[in-house]
C-alpha cells in the first residue's frame, strides 16, 4: 500500500525559511515521479515541484522558481522541500504526492499525503 507522511511545516515570517519532509511506505519512491503539491485557502490542488525517476531532472512551478529545492534521499525513501525566502502568498497546506496526471485542464494526484500546514505571516 503507498503510504506518503509529511512533516516539517509551521508558522514563519516572510523571508523565513522551512524544510518539508515526506517519507514514503509501499514503495520505492525514486523509481517513480514525486511531486510537492498545495492548497492555499479557498484554492485548488496546485503543482509546486517535481522529481523524475531516478532523481535526473526536478522542475518548479514559476511561482517558487529560484526561491524551493526539492531534494531526496534514496537510503531513506524521503523526499523533501527546502522552501527559502518564503511570501504570504505561501501559505497552504503542502501535500507529498505520486502518480500525478492530467486531465480537464488540470493536475490530479490520486496518491498523497495527509498534508502539512505551512502559514506565512508577519
Amino acid at each position: 500500500e503507498v503510504q506518503l507522511v509529511e512533516s516539517g511545516g509551521g508558522s514563519v515570517q516572510p523571508g523565513g525559511s522551512l524544510r518539508l519532509s515526506c517519507a514514503a511506505f509501499g514503495f520505492t519512491s525514486s523509481s517513480t515521479d514525486m511531486d510537492w503539491a498545495r492548497q492555499a485557502p479557498g484554492k485548488g490542488l496546485a503543482w509546486v515541484s517535481s522529481f523524475s525517476p531516478g532523481g535526473a531532472t526536478t522542475h518548479y512551478a514559476d511561482s517558487v522558481k529560484a526561491r524551493f529545492t526539492i531534494s531526496r534521499d534514496n537510503d531513506k525513501n524521503t523526499l523533501y522541500l527546502q522552501m527559502n525566502g518564503l511570501e504570504t502568498e505561501d501559505t497552504a497546506v503542502y501535500y507529498c504526492a505520486t502518480g500525478r496526471y492530467w486531465s480537464r485542464g488540470t493536475y490530479h494526484f490520486p496518491h498523497r499525503g495527509q498534508g502539512t500546514q505551512v502559514t506565512v505571516s508577519s
